[in-house]
């Protein structure tokens, strides 16, 4: 289940909850003050693998790894 973030407009509050895809949208209240006054804020996700970032600049059209022996791109 994913992790969603959300602000209140009413305290300025920001605060986690882990919803269901289909929850991510429902109206919830502010955890500190209650207010319904609240948005879904737009989360930055930053993966990383061996050292390297993924979904970066892959230098390989051939294959979806971005290290293959073809083109020789690492």
């Amino acid at each position: 289940m994913p992790i969603y973030e959300y602000h209140c407009k009413e305290c300025g509050k920001k605060f986690e909850l882990l919803r269901t895809f289909l929850q991510a949208d429902v109206q919830t209240q502010c955890q500190a003050c209650g207010s319904n006054e609240v948005k879904r804020m737009i989360s930055v996700v930053n993966a990383f693998s061996a050292g390297s970032s993924l979904g970066g600049n892959n230098q390989c059209g051939s294959c979806a790894s971005g290290n293959c022996s073809s083109c020789g791109s690492n």
